[in-house]
């Protein structure tokens, strides 16, 4: 029992026992809470790092593409050599382009990149084969090209249009764009290609109606518009038409120029009213353009009969714009809208009254026009109508030499009474009444308060011609001299400023006052340049006399005007205390 190896090796199993013990503790602990083996970063494979070499990628998608421009070089090369006829090569040429397109439509939507560079491919096969087939091969003429081109936008479109694939639709439309501009100004035929870019900004105008590409329009409009223009230019010039150009028909001329207002015109109306959508500075701009050269367009190509069709189609625009204005736009609060379509109807009213009638009654007319503006816009509380009616009255007063004719009488050589008829003095009325119309609303904006200053300028303008005028012609008679008739007019314009000051600040006229000092500061403009200078002496003493009278009276009047009103409120207020305390005592 005392032998030592026995007790050497009994120690060395316990050991061994233990080491087994502990070795087993410690896989129990590492199987309830497993721990994730470290395992080092692998590097990324190489076709991770170069995704773009893969089937869908950069490379391929251009290896591609160059294959594309290599078949059309080879079909360049077969139409030179001449072995085929070249109607084939033209189907064959067309049909390999289309392809391309269609190939670029079938792409994955989510392939952008492969959609615009197939569609690239397209356009550069296309472009420069419709320019070697008509200018170089003589195969097709201006017309056939024309047509080809906007069938390639529309089969653009119809391709496109599903899967809303922008990519084609740009490229299409800045191919066929170019390569009408280029060929319009290469062969010298304008009209097939201007046909082909009306067509073309048709189809844009119809693919905005259900919102589609709406960025495409202004490209397709500047296109048109320039064609347009240029073919007015070319076909009006004074000197006559450049002898390369071929000779075409004014009612074609004319319907073209028509047919773009129409477009987008149309375009704008559905945009706006059907849609109800806020009309785009674009289309604002756009119309006016369009318009413009209509107008131009049927007064040099419309005859004789087309400044009265002008006037006439003016005044029946102006009417629809108004009732769309204030019949439709104003009752859905549609403001932009409603300010657009109301200053197109009051600019269309101007223009075709002018095309219309003659000096005289035209003057009649818009007075009436602005009497009328200016009554039912304070009716309908419509600040804008207002305006209108004092366009209209400024208008009546330039046509009717009103404008011309108070200049003449305030300063200057006073005109004679003879070549002066009776419409000038209508429209002075008209001014007057116009004021009266809207001077009853009171002004609390910045608006408001300028429309009244401004027709109250007029108003009072034509007052003092009107009186200066009667009364040179009462006391003096045709043969008034410079001297008298300075006096007159310093007499009367210190008498209005006395007038106005008093009843601007009785009646609580802001505008009134405000245009009493101009009148002071008209006088001592007068007073410099005219009695000063070319008066008498004693003219002139009378003269500066009224002028230092009116400068101490006219702010002492707007100050005693101003006191019956301070006063007035607690004289009532007394009185009716002294009612109400008596009845109080007779109550008792």
């Amino acid at each position: 029992m005392n032998d030592p190896d026995a007790l050497a090796r009994l120690a060395a199993s316990v050991e061994n026992l233990e080491r087994r013990v502990s070795a087993l503790e410690r896989s129990h602990e590492t199987a309830s809470h497993p721990a994730l083996p470290a395992v080092p970063a692998a590097a990324p494979p190489v076709g991770e790092a170069f995704r773009f070499a893969e089937a869908g990628g950069v490379f391929p998608v251009v290896g591609k593409a160059m294959l594309g421009i290599a078949g059309a070089y080879l079909l360049r090369a077969v139409a030179e050599s001449g072995s085929f006829p070249k109607l084939a090569i033209v189907v064959l040429a067309l049909a390999y382009a289309g392809t391309w397109l269609v190939w670029a439509a079938r792409v994955p939507a989510t392939a952008h990149f492969a959609s615009t560079v197939y569609a690239t491919t397209a356009a550069l096969i296309f472009g420069p084969m419709l320019w070697e087939l008509t200018l170089r091969f003589d195969v097709l003429t201006s017309s056939v090209t024309a047509c080809i081109l906007f069938l390639f936008v529309v089969c653009a479109y119809a391709l496109a249009w599903k899967r809303s694939l922008t990519p084609i639709i740009w490229v299409a439309n800045v191919a066929a764009v170019i390569t009408s501009l280029a060929l319009y100004i290469a062969t010298h035929d304008l009209v097939p290609f201007t046909s082909a870019l009306l067509v073309m900004a048709l189809a844009s105008e119809v693919a905005a109606g259900r919102n589609h590409w709406l960025g495409l329009r202004p490209l397709m409009a500047a296109a048109a518009d320039f064609a347009i223009w240029s073919l007015l230019y070319i076909y009006s010039r004074p000197e006559g038409i450049p002898s390369e150009y071929k000779s075409v028909a004014a009612p074609l001329l004319l319907a073209l120029s028509c047919t773009l207002f129409l477009i987008y015109g149309a375009s704008i109306a559905f945009r706006t009213m059907q849609l109800r959508q806020k009309i785009r500075i674009f289309e604002i701009g756009q119309a006016v353009i369009t318009f413009l050269l209509a107008a131009l367009s049927m007064l040099r190509f419309g005859a004789s009969a087309g400044v009265p069709i002008l006037g006439g189609l003016c005044l029946l625009f102006s009417a629809a714009c108004y009732g769309a204005a204030y019949a439709y736009f104003d009752r859905y609060h549609e403001e932009r809208n409603y300010h657009v379509y109301a200053t197109w109807s009051g600019a269309l009213l101007l223009a075709g009254s002018a095309l219309c009638l003659p000096r005289l009654p035209l003057a009649w007319c818009l007075s009436v026009a602005a009497i009328m503006a200016m009554f039912l816009g304070v009716r309908a509380s419509r600040l804008t109508l207002e305006f209108h009616g004092l366009a209209y009255l400024a208008a009546a007063a330039y046509v009717s030499g009103l404008l011309d004719y108070a200049g003449r009488t305030l300063v200057g050589t006073f005109p004679a009474m003879r070549g002066w008829t009776s419409t000038v003095w209508i429209v002075a009325a008209a001014a007057v009444a116009c004021y009266a119309v809207g001077g009853r609303c009171r002004a609390e904006r910045w608006d408001q308060r300028l429309l009244q200053v401004l027709s109250a300028i007029l108003a009072v303008a034509a007052m003092i011609t009107f009186l200066v005028s009667v009364l040179v012609w009462l006391a003096l008679g045709m043969t008034a001299g410079a001297s008298e008739v300075a006096v007159i007019r310093t007499l009367i314009t210190c008498m209005v400023a006395l007038a106005l000051a008093f009843s601007g600040s009785r009646w609580q006229r802001s505008e009134l006052v405000w245009i009493a000092y101009g009148t002071l500061a008209l006088v001592t403009a007068k007073l410099l340049f005219e009695d000063l200078q070319q008066g008498h002496p004693a003219s002139t003493a009378v003269s500066i006399f009224l002028y230092a009278v009116v400068l101490i009276l006219v702010p002492r009047m707007a100050h005693v005007a101003r006191r019956p009103r301070r006063e007035v409120p607690p004289k009532a207020m007394a009185i009716k205390a002294e009612q109400g305390t008596s009845e109080i005592v007779k109550g008792c």
